[in-house]
C-alpha cells in the first residue's frame, strides 16, 4: 500500500514538473477537415490565441477523411504528451455508433479538454430550386422521392445526420452525397451538383449574403442574430431537428491533468478575448469555453443521443 502510494505520489510529482515547462516547442492543433469550413475556422481562430497564451506556436494542420476518422485516429495513437491535439465537433461522437470497427474508441483515448464555441446548422439550397421555404422543399421531396440529395462534409458528420433527421421527421426520402469536407460539399451546392445541405453559419454566411444560397432555417431553438430573417426549424413547421454543432479540443488518453487544465485555461481566455469574440458571432458562432469536465459530460451525453438517431435513422458509414 505504502509503495502504491509512494509510485501516485512521485508520478503526480512527474506530472507537475511535465507541466510546468509545457510547452517547449510548437503544438498541433489536428483538423479532420479540408480548409475553410467551420472547423477549419475555428481552429485558425483559436490557434493565434492559444499561440500567445502557451508561448509556442500553435500549428494548425488538416488531416481530412473518412469522416473525420483519419484525423481522430491520428491523434487518439499520438504521445500523450499535450504537443498534438485535436479539434473536432460531434462527429467525433457520431462515429463510435456509425462505424462498425473503428480503431479508436472516443470516451476511452481522448481526454476532453474544452469545447470553445457552438453553432447551429442551417439548411440552405441552391438560389436555382424552386423552393424558397422549408414547406415548399417537404413538398418536393415527398412527390419525387430521390430525386433531390444532399451534400455533406462527410460521413457521420452533424451535417450528415442533420439531413437523416430532416429524412425522419419528414418521411421523406433525399440521397446523401458525402463530399471530403466542408469547402467541396459547399463548392458542389453552390455548382448545383447537388440541391441542398446542412451547413454550419461560418461556412455558408457570405454564400447566402451573395445569393447564391438560400437559407431555410436553422437547427436552433432560437433564430440566429447574423440570420435574423431565417426561421428556425420549428418556426417552419418542423419539430425535432435541432443539431447544434460544437467545436471542442481533445487531448490523447493519458494526457497529464495539469497539461489539459493548462490548454483548457489558454481555450478559456481565448473566448474572453474581445475581438475573437467579435469575429465568433460575426461568424454565426457562439464563445464557449467550458472546463474538461464539462466537456467530459458533455462528450458522454453526445455518444449517447447520437447512438440513438444513428439506430433509428439507419444511417451507416459507407
Amino acid at each position: 500500500m505504502r509503495r502504491c502510494l509512494v509510485l501516485a505520489i512521485l508520478l503526480a510529482a512527474a506530472g507537475s514538473a511535465l507541466a510546468q515547462v509545457y510547452p517547449s516547442r510548437p503544438v498541433r492543433l489536428v483538423v479532420g477537415f479540408t480548409p475553410g469550413g467551420g472547423v477549419d475556422i475555428n481552429a485558425r481562430l483559436l490557434a493565434p490565441k492559444l499561440s500567445e497564451y502557451l508561448g509556442q506556436q500553435v500549428i494548425v494542420e488538416n488531416r481530412p477523411g473518412a469522416g473525420t476518422n483519419i484525423a481522430n485516429e491520428f491523434v487518439a495513437k499520438s504521445a500523450p504528451d499535450g504537443y498534438t491535439l485535436l479539434i473536432n465537433t460531434p462527429a467525433v461522437a457520431i462515429n463510435m455508433s456509425l462505424y462498425k470497427d473503428l480503431p479508436f474508441d472516443t470516451l476511452r483515448d481522448f481526454v476532453p479538454v474544452s469545447v470553445f464555441s457552438e453553432s447551429p446548422n442551417v439548411l440552405v439550397v441552391n438560389a436555382k430550386l424552386a423552393a424558397h421555404n422549408v414547406k415548399d422543399l417537404v413538398a418536393m421531396a415527398r412527390s419525387a422521392p430521390g430525386k433531390l440529395n444532399y451534400s455533406s462534409a462527410g460521413v457521420g458528420t452533424t451535417q450528415h445526420l442533420a439531413g437523416e433527421l430532416f429524412k425522419l421527421r419528414t418521411g421523406s426520402f433525399i440521397v446523401h452525397i458525402p463530399y471530403k469536407g466542408t469547402s467541396p460539399s459547399l463548392t458542389a451546392l453552390i455548382a448545383g451538383e447537388v440541391d441542398l445541405s446542412f451547413a454550419n453559419i461560418p461556412s455558408i454566411q457570405a454564400h447566402v449574403k451573395s445569393g447564391r444560397l438560400r437559407a431555410l432555417a436553422v437547427t436552433a431553438s432560437r433564430r440566429d442574430p447574423q440570420l435574423p430573417d431565417v426561421p428556425t426549424m420549428k418556426e417552419a413547421g418542423l419539430d425535432g431537428v435541432e443539431v447544434v454543432v460544437w467545436y471542442g479540443v481533445l487531448a490523447p488518453a493519458g494526457t497529464p491533468s495539469e497539461i489539459v487544465h493548462k490548454l483548457a485555461d489558454g481555450i478559456q481566455r481565448a473566448t474572453h478575448d474581445t475581438e475573437v469574440r467579435k469575429r465568433m458571432i460575426e461568424q454565426g458562432a457562439a464563445p464557449v469555453g467550458n472546463t474538461p469536465e464539462e466537456f467530459a459530460k458533455l462528450l458522454r451525453e453526445e455518444v449517447a443521443r447520437w447512438h440513438e438517431v444513428v439506430k433509428v435513422s439507419g444511417a451507416r458509414a459507407d
